[in-house]
């Protein structure tokens, strides 16, 4: 059986998740045995970011009402710096909604949408000689695995290439009061929306 993504190859593994025929270089291995292609494994990565962000903030306030002797001001400090490290990241991938648990719940969550398809661009641009696509939809369905119906969701973000920087990514509108997240091969950049700006 030939690899879904490169017809030539030879497949040598199965997604856990959606069946699909893998070569070595498309299995992305979660666990020992365990292979997944890409969008499967970032789905779930999204998944476990979630659900992690969620049990330790139950476990914080736990441990919390667990502990009955006085804490010194130093491991106050520690414990409500981390509870605000592990919230302020939630914030920032799902915009403090549920992680999402399909593809269709990480389309309908901008936020997860603009990191899934930024990982999809990074993929194109691995197996494309360092290229990067034209416009997003080069990027289905080899890259990014979306249905007819989900295809407009690509006009929720902006996309550009960009001689210095590789490409640049962000969403088309931030909401109000949120900070404007913008992608590109150097990482992750934050801008403040101008006062009455999209």
């Amino acid at each position: 059986m030939k690899c879904k993504n490169h017809p030539s190859r030879q497949a040598e593994h199965f997604c856990a998740s959606c069946g699909i025929p893998l070569c070595n270089d498309c299995a992305e291995e979660a666990k020992p045995e365990e292979y997944y292609c890409f969008q499967c494994a970032m789905l779930s990565s999204v998944s476990q970011v979630g659900t992690k962000i969620k049990d330790r903030r139950d476990k914080a306030v736990e441990e919390k009402l667990k502990e009955k002797k006085k804490w010194g001001p130093f491991r106050y400090f520690i414990v409500s710096a981390s509870v605000l490290i592990v919230v302020m990241w939630g914030v920032i991938i799902f915009g403090g909604e549920k992680a999402p648990a399909t593809l269709a719940d990480v389309v309908k969550n901008e936020r997860a949408f603009l990191f899934l398809v930024d990982s999809a661009v990074k993929r194109y641009a691995h197996y494309e000689g360092n290229k990067y696509p034209d416009q997003l939809s080069n990027l289905v369905p080899k890259y990014l695995r979306l249905r007819e119906d989900q295809l407009p969701s690509l006009s929720k973000l902006s996309y550009q290439k960009d001689s210095a920087a590789g490409y640049r990514l962000s969403l088309v509108r931030a909401k109000p009061g949120e900070m404007m997240i913008i992608l590109s091969p150097k990482g992750v950049e934050y801008k403040t929306p101008a006062a009455g700006g999209a």
